[in-house]
């Protein structure tokens, strides 16, 4: 499933190699759109959860065909699952399990999403140039006057020290 985009391997039951050997890529995304269509996120799993546990709570809503508990590069849980069903109409209720209490944790249950390849969220502060976006009359105000547009809001240095060092005093090298 998602275990290598997610960090971590997962643990399934039941147990199904895939093999997809084809080399065709467009196959294997249709694939995985169509099993991500039959598929549920399951969130605020109990650590001590099995697969088992899991299939036997979903059972009511349709025919389980796999269940995945994403874990850590340990081994440890990381506190949430994917749900497989044979037939997409289950996703409608399994969802109507949203809230539902499985180990004395209310789970989270909602449809699958379909990661799309190269649009990963980058966070973080960053040091890099630019700042704000500002709009297009501002823009245009600031390279009226010589300035540079993206570097009016503070100077477009992140949240890093800028040039001052940080360290109070001068700037300028301090050992210390």
């Amino acid at each position: 499933m998602e275990d290598e985009e997610k960090g971590g391997a997962g643990h399934d039951a039941p147990a199904q190699a895939t093999n997809n050997s084809s080399g065709d890529a467009m196959a294997t995304d249709d694939a995985k759109g169509e099993v991500d269509a039959r598929s549920v996120y399951v969130g605020n799993v109990d650590y001590s959860v099995t697969p088992e546990e899991i299939s036997a709570h979903f059972n009511g809503c349709g025919t389980v065909n796999r269940v995945t508990i994403l874990t850590d590069k340990g081994g440890n849980p990381k506190g949430f699952a994917y749900v497989e069903f044979l037939e997409a109409s289950a996703i409608e209720s399994a969802c109507l399990l949203e809230g539902s209490e499985l180990k004395g944790r209310k789970l989270k249950v909602q449809p699958k999403r379909t990661n799309v390849p190269g649009m990963k969220q980058h966070r973080g502060r960053g040091r890099g140039r630019g700042g704000m976006p500002m709009n297009p009359m501002m823009a245009m105000m600031a390279s009226m006057m010589g300035a540079n547009p993206y570097m009016m809001h503070g100077g477009g240095r992140g949240r890093g020290r800028g040039r001052g060092g940080g360290r109070g005093g001068r700037g300028g090298y301090s050992p210390y």
